[in-house]
């Protein structure tokens, strides 16, 4: 329940659609509803203005699906499930009809976000930088998080330090945009690249692609927290999600 759907609860019970009884049962699965393996936090959508999110690394496909059934009926707003596995996906979409999976085919071993309800659109040119063709899983979750949140993200797909030309030849982009994701492994230097070029809010994710030195991402992770270019902000390794959280915080 967000702070929209509060007010029209109250509006209702204020003009008698609704007896008082019926608002009470409603607001009782408000703060959270026990399912016995995981407690659905009703209230995330009136704190911070976007519903619980389902992580699906440790849960059972029952569990994922029992969640997001659990989130369409009670909850406002988008629904998501990130790193799901396909045995998670196929359960989340039998039970719970209408949802998007992204990618759309799962090969062996890839994992999917899962998406219902997407927001309405919103303002926001958010431009989504990787810095190779393996970053794209990453890619792909920040993407489809962005696009569940409301917003229409373009991605600027294999423009690493190796080859920078590529990335100065979409420089007007990074001019233009009102927040920039950054997604990049090895050492992460790219992360820094954009962050001296743009003015835009930059979010940079490192990603654990590269050689023994780059210590699956822990190489990347610190180099884009030592950054000289100022204000640039840094999420987990690999946390494609986390940085469109951030960047919807962002533009708020």
């Amino acid at each position: 329940m967000d702070k929209l759907e509060l007010r029209c609860l109250l509006d209702d019970v204020t003009t008698g659609a609704i007896s008082p009884d019926e608002a009470v049962a409603r607001l009782h699965r408000l703060p959270f509803a026990e399912l016995g393996y995981a407690k659905v936090d009703h209230h995330r959508a009136l704190r911070q203005g976007r519903p619980e999110v389902v992580y699906g690394p440790g849960k059972t496909a029952s569990q994922c699906a029992g969640i997001v059934a659990e989130l369409l009926e009670h909850a406002g707003g988008p629904v998501l499930v990130t790193r799901a596995t396909p045995a998670q996906a196929a359960a989340c979409l039998e039970r719970c009809p209408g949802g998007e999976q992204h990618p759309r085919h799962l090969e062996e071993g890839r994992l999917a976000t899962l998406t219902w309800r997407p927001a309405p659109a919103r303002p926001g040119r958010i431009l989504v930088c990787t810095a190779g063709t393996a970053d794209l899983p990453v890619a792909e979750e920040c993407m489809a998080t962005l696009r569940a949140y409301g917003f229409g993200p373009s991605l600027l797909a294999d423009c690493g330090v190796a080859g920078v030309h590529r990335l100065l030849a979409s420089v007007d982009e990074l001019f233009e945009a009102d927040a920039v994701v950054v997604i990049a492994g090895m050492e992460g230097a790219l992360a820094s690249v954009v962050g001296g070029l743009t003015p835009a809010p930059v979010v940079a994710v490192p990603t654990s692609v590269g050689y023994g030195a780059a210590l699956e991402g822990v190489t990347a992770l610190l180099a884009m927290l030592s950054s000289c270019a100022a204000g640039v902000s840094v999420v987990g390794i690999d946390n494609g999600y986390g940085a469109a959280a951030a960047i919807a915080r962002l533009l708020a």
